[in-house]
This record gives structure tokens, C-alpha cells and sequence, in this order.
């Protein structure tokens, strides 16, 4: 079973515009994630796809694996079927560019969804931790998932779900982490399928696939990382390496 790693690299962000390409110790945000992402082992191959010429290169020059998108894209996910559509590999991993601190563990779990041993139906796969800071729970910024008791996503959301109207009952909250995996078929049919209303409306891709039937299998993890998005999140990165 061939299994690559591709990381969607844009160049313009709303909150921190370049925060791909800017230095976190020794080196680019970007180039972190890649080495990092190499440097697990799992993959038979690891590539950048991206819009930028700027961050091309700073792969390629550093001995890295890259590819320039020839369209423009709505979502990391689209970029990376264009990327992978004539490439012969059997799961591909997104990974996120503005998670520097890529490890070994969690993706290995991801991964392993889709394995005999537990479920080779799997189609689509991704990451979850669970979230007990009460004001992160409320924060729109932070995905809430509900899982059923296979650890299947029922439902994407910026809000907090369940609702819990009876504070008497024990509540799990789970964040979702925006790594996924998914068989080459999969991630191709949904570029095939026009955005849906609960994607629209939330705001969150990974919808699109439960709206069209397809199930996503969740993995419960530690913290995968840091995600930048945002000058502070690089002051933090940085503190924390």
C-alpha cells in the first residue's frame, strides 16, 4: 500500500499574511513542517503543493519534493487532488504547512484506521483531542466534533455540541484536528461534488463528505502541535522549540 504525505502550502492568509515563510528558529514555518513530516518515516513520499513561487523554491532549494498548483482552490483539499490526480498512491495525508510540529504518534493512529486489523472500509480518516477548557469550547475557532460509539463523526461544528441540557450527564468535547487521510478515490469525488448547505454554512469542509454519505473515522490523540495563525501563535511556536 503506497502511502504519501501532502502538505497544502498557500501563500496569502487573512490573519498572518507569508506565515508560511516566516523563521521559527533555524528555519521557515514551512520547511519545518516538511522535515518534520519526512522525518516520521511513514511515508514513501512527502510533497509541498502550492500557489507560490516563493515557497516552491524554499522547498526545492533545501533538497524537498514540491509542485506548483496550475488552478486556483477553495480548499488545502482541492489543492491536493490536483496534485496527487496522476499519481499512483493508495492514501494521502493532508497535513496542515502551519503545523511545524509534526510527530510520529499521531499520524501513525491516523493511519492505522485504516488497516485490516480495524477497518479497511475506512474512506476517509482524521484526528481529534479532547477539549475540556470551557471557553474553547465556545470559541468558533475551535471545531467541535460528535462521535458515535465507533468513533465515527456524527457532526462537524463552531459550536459547542452536544448542547448540554442536562448538566447532570458528563459531557466529552472533542476538537477536530485538521489533519485528515483519505483513499485516493475519495478525496478525487469530493472535488467531483459542489459545496453543500452545512458547509456552507459552518464553514467547514470535511462536511461535505458526511452530507454525501461518506462516513470519516476519528482518531482520538494527544496534541498534535502548534498551528500558526496568527503573530502570537509564531511568538509561542518559537517559545515552545
Amino acid at each position: 500500500m503506497k502511502v504519501i504525505a501532502c502538505i497544502p502550502a498557500r501563500y496569502a492568509a487573512t490573519r498572518f499574511p507569508a506565515k508560511l515563510m516566516q523563521i521559527l528558529g533555524d528555519k521557515t514555518v514551512i520547511r519545518h513542517t516538511y522535515d518534520n513530516t519526512v522525518a516520521t518515516g511513514l511515508f514513501d513520499e512527502v510533497l509541498v503543493a502550492t500557489d507560490s513561487e516563493i515557497i516552491f523554491n524554499e522547498i526545492i532549494t533545501h533538497g524537498g519534493k514540491a509542485v506548483m498548483s496550475k488552478k486556483e482552490h477553495e480548499s488545502g483539499s482541492d489543492r491536493i487532488a490536483e496534485a496527487i490526480e496522476n499519481i499512483d498512491v493508495d492514501i494521502v495525508v493532508n497535513v496542515q504547512g502551519d503545523e511545524p510540529f509534526v510527530r510520529k504518534e499521531p499520524l501513525e493512529k491516523l493511519l492505522s484506521l485504516f488497516g485490516v486489523e480495524n477497518n479497511s472500509n475506512v474512506q476517509v480518516a482524521s484526528l481529534v483531542q479532547e477539549l475540556q477548557d470551557e471557553k474553547l469550547i465556545n470559541d468558533p475557532n475551535y471545531v467541535k466534533v460528535a462521535l458515535d460509539k465507533n468513533a465515527n463523526a456524527l457532526f462537524f461544528s463552531r459550536s459547542p455540541i452536544p448542547y448540554p441540557r442536562n448538566k447532570d450527564y458528563q459531557i466529552i468535547y472533542y476538537e477536530h484536528i485538521g489533519v485528515y487521510a483519505f483513499k485516493k478515490k475519495a478525496l478525487l469525488d469530493f472535488t467531483k461534488w459542489p459545496m453543500t448547505p452545512l458547509e456552507a454554512a459552518e464553514r467547514i469542509e470535511c462536511l461535505r463528505y458526511l452530507e454525501n454519505g461518506v462516513s470519516i473515522k476519528m482518531a482520538v490523540v494527544d496534541y498534535i502541535g502548534i498551528e500558526i495563525d496568527t503573530p502570537e501563535d509564531l511568538a509561542k511556536a518559537a517559545k515552545y522549540l
